[in-house]
């Protein structure tokens, strides 16, 4: 057990206080997007459950984390999940699930949840078990402070959206840039960059980091700027190309 008395285990709460804010956003931003179409008395349903299953696979990531981020090609798939998931939101914007019935629509906004999730994750499970140093109650505490921190800040960000719609198409922006710096993070994304181009990867000294590697500042924020335009582009166009069509069949 950690001494609590301690000016490390102090210091070690900031810092997992302080990741769980900046990271539980981007879940946030996911459960209320993938939350919005649906019937007022099913949102809270759909919030809860919704968080719930975020930190149910935090935990199932927090056992095999270091095997995970170590698989070849596994941020490379779940950059392509987030980019569908992102692309998928923008244009059911305002739309079909008022059409759907209303336990069929609570069910696939928790999948969509679950999926973004997934694939979100891994990073924030790191970044919390690298500042608890290994300390298996400041890990347990860094998950559960996740829970209310994704719930009330779903709710709030529920209630911009309602008022600004526009604000769907920021929150797609920002699951486009996560799914590019989650591309550019892949090991065999890594290991190619280092045998082509050795100035744009960076050696981790880290011997918890399965990788050893990360992109440097340059290709990590070019992709994740790419990964927003991306989404954002690509939902406009498709979105222009529906009314065009639409307004021609009548």
């Amino acid at each position: 057990m950690m001494d609590f008395t301690s000016p490390i285990f102090w210091v070690a709460l900031l810092q997992i206080i302080w990741i769980d804010l900046l990271l539980s956003g981007d879940n946030a931003v996911v459960i209320a997007l993938a939350c919005r179409s649906l019937p007022e008395k099913q949102r809270k349903w759909g919030i809860l459950l919704g968080a719930g299953a975020a930190v149910c696979l935090r935990i199932v990531f927090a056992l095999a984390v270091s095997y995970l981020l170590g698989v070849p090609l596994l941020k490379v798939v779940g950059a392509l999940l987030l980019f569908w998931i992102a692309v998928k939101l923008v244009l059911d914007e305002g739309g079909e699930a008022h059409h759907i019935e209303g336990a069929d629509s609570l069910w696939k906004a928790v999948r969509t949840i679950a999926i973004a999730d997934a694939v979100m994750s891994l990073d924030n499970v790191v970044a919390i078990a690298a500042a608890a140093r290994g300390h298996a109650e400041l890990f347990i505490f860094g998950l559960l402070l996740t829970i209310p921190l994704i719930i009330f800040g779903s709710q709030l960000i529920l209630k911009l959206i309602s008022r600004f719609p526009i604000l769907i198409w920021f929150g797609a922006a920002l699951l486009g840039w996560i799914a590019g710096e989650m591309l550019v993070g892949d090991k065999v994304v890594l290991e190619t960059l280092q045998g082509f181009a050795p100035g744009m990867v960076e050696k981790v000294e880290d011997p918890n980091d399965p990788i050893g590697l990360k992109p440097a500042s340059l290709p990590h924020y070019l992709m994740a700027v790419l990964g927003a335009v991306f989404v954002v582009g690509f939902g406009w166009i498709v979105k222009s190309r529906r009314s065009t069509a639409t307004v021609g069949s009548h």
